[in-house]
């Protein structure tokens, strides 16, 4: 009895595998994957893996949000190149885009600079008492995760990271930076690339 339900397990897992997109996907709307396909892929990856560094990684990132950036984007209290992507985007496409992407595999990066993801280890989980800064972990989470309302950091681009805690410390980053800013300014420009690159190899 378990041989044959291991085989039909088997038979399961090769068959599914080779079912066209259009069944893979079967819940997810015709229109959701259209904008996939014609916009989100082309600096998101289709499977929100971040077709490049400087764009941030959606795969697993939390619904909620998303939801509320797409939301800040199309209504301009975030400003940036997605402002012309999402400014047709109606809230139920917002919705499902969300929908979409979070529920791909979380990603994670191999981290090679083993010394300068340490101070960022540090910085993350203990923050700096010298200079007053809180640890990123005390919002995001020790293991990076965050929570419905603040991001997901682990597996993130680094170079993307650290533009981010760069932008709420100049203030171009103009939603979520009440908090954000006071913490960016106090990062030093080795702490913010170490702390980027250490959230950069959290994950799995």
């Amino acid at each position: 009895m378990k041989s044959m339900s291991l085989i039909k397990a088997l038979f399961l897992v090769s068959t599914t595998t080779l079912l066209p997109l259009s069944t893979v996907y079967a819940e997810v709307q015709p229109r959701t994957l259209e904008i996939v396909e014609e916009v989100c892929k082309y600096c998101h990856g289709s499977e929100g893996e971040g077709s490049n560094a400087i764009y941030p990684r959606l795969a697993g990132q939390h619904k909620k949000y998303i939801v509320k950036q797409l939301t800040d984007f199309r209504e301009k209290r975030r400003l940036g190149t997605m402002n012309e992507m999402a400014e047709k985007l109606t809230d139920t496409e917002i919705s499902e885009l969300a929908d979409y992407f979070s529920a791909k595999p979380v990603l994670t990066h191999k981290v090679r600079n083993k010394d300068l993801a340490g101070v960022g280890k540090y910085i993350f989980t203990k923050g700096n008492p010298y200079s007053d800064l809180p640890a990123c972990a005390s919002c995001h989470g020790i293991d990076g995760a965050g929570t419905d309302s603040l991001p997901r950091l682990a597996g993130q681009h680094k170079r993307y990271l650290s533009s981010q805690l760069s932008e709420f410390n100049s203030r171009k980053r103009t939603n979520d930076n009440a908090i954000m800013h006071s913490i960016a300014s106090k990062l030093t420009e080795l702490e913010r690339e170490a702390v980027a690159l250490y959230a950069s190899g959290l994950g799995k």
